[in-house]
């Protein structure tokens, strides 16, 4: 026959609270409160006492210090006499040194107008920030003019490599998804006047002049723009961006333009790349599912096509590698001094990225319109 696993058990008895069976992590914890309300509604000494402990650990020091406080603040006297030897010389070491006045951390609720403040206190230090690192970029781009900016060509090579052959599956996968989905949607509206052969040109004038360099961009933001900023981030957690400092070399010459030449000089490729595929997804939903020629499909793409559309694109996208560079390198140089700081740097990096290539976007497309 099996023997049941004994549970520990905490009953009260008028002014006694009984303790019986082992109290350790491994069992289940005994429910406290009928003794915690019996601790409160009473009055004088309350007696703990040994009715059969067993094995115990830190499990059972927990629920007498427990009683204690409860007993602290009903006003009354916890006797521990009946309790072993080593519960009554650990409670007495517990207590032995009162606690500090202050040393508890207290909460303090800040109003509405106190938090307005401080987000605008933060917001102004890091539109300070923000001029400051565009002067440095600026000052290691005149040095780099001059022939003066001191970095290894081999990394300018190391950074083009990882920003664009290494990103053209993400590239390749995103635009054609997106150019089949811009033919989806141009199907069910130039649908309903028989107009679906003008899925072409809707394909085509979208990619090049809108969504090839935008998501791109967006796709270089998560990607790189996170990278750079945990990169210059572990570089600066582990004190390297110091220790250039240290040895002379300014950290904007040999860590910051290296990136964003890489990325000024990819992406406008990586946009071409992007038209490409997404006319060619477009053209297999408008080819396969529409039944458009072929040769009709590609003829009204390329008509709509001139080449001051295309150069849209191409400044568009050139600007938000650039954007993306900026904050990428922004925040992994502004990085904290913790593994935690690299991660938000990288999560600032994203979002920073993504709300100036939105606002970049506006701004070229309402020049590009007048």
């Amino acid at each position: 026959m099996a023997v049941e696993e004994q549970q520990p058990r905490v009953n009260v008895s008028g002014e006694e609270i009984h303790l019986s069976g082992p109290f350790l992590l491994s069992t289940e914890r005994p429910d406290l409160e009928p003794a915690a309300r019996a601790i409160q509604s009473g009055s004088g000494s309350v007696v703990i006492k040994d009715m059969g402990i067993g094995e115990w650990d830190s499990t059972l020091m927990t629920i007498v210090m427990r009683f204690h406080e409860e007993a602290v603040r009903a006003g009354r006297e916890l006797n521990l006499r009946n309790l072993p030897q080593g519960v009554q010389r650990l409670r007495d070491l517990a207590l032995a040194i009162p606690p500090r006045k202050g040393a508890e951390r207290k909460e303090k609720r800040k109003g509405m107008l106190e938090s307005i403040g401080l987000h605008a206190q933060t917001n102004w230090k890091e539109t300070i920030g923000f001029i400051s690192f565009l002067g440095e970029v600026a000052q290691s781009l005149g040095r780099l003019v001059r022939g003066k900016a001191r970095f290894r060509a081999h990394d300018v090579w190391l950074q083009i490599e990882s920003c664009g052959p290494q990103a053209l599956g993400i590239v390749s996968l995103i635009s054609v998804l997106v150019g089949a989905i811009l033919a989806f949607v141009g199907a069910v509206q130039l649908g309903m006047f028989n107009a679906e052969v003008y899925v072409a040109n809707l394909v085509g004038l979208g990619m090049v002049m809108e969504m090839g360099a935008l998501m791109t961009g967006i796709i270089l933001a998560g990607r790189t723009g996170a990278a750079f900023a945990a990169q210059l981030g572990t570089m600066q957690v582990n004190e390297e961006i110091d220790a250039l400092q240290t040895l002379g070399i300014p950290p904007m010459d040999y860590l910051v333009m290296p990136r964003m030449i890489a990325l000024a000089v990819m992406t406008p490729l990586l946009v071409i790349y992007a038209n490409t595929l997404g006319i060619l997804g477009g053209a297999t939903v408008g080819i396969l599912m529409l039944d458009i020629p072929a040769q009709v499909f590609f003829i009204k793409t390329f008509e709509m096509m001139t080449g001051w559309l295309c150069l849209q694109g191409l400044i568009k996208g050139c600007t938000f590698g650039i954007l993306v560079a900026i904050a990428g390198c922004m925040r992994g140089m502004n990085c904290g001094r913790s593994a935690s700081a690299v991660g938000q740097a990288a999560t600032s990096a994203v979002v920073s990225s993504l709300i100036m290539i939105v606002v970049a976007d506006t701004i070229w497309t309402l020049v590009f319109m007048i």
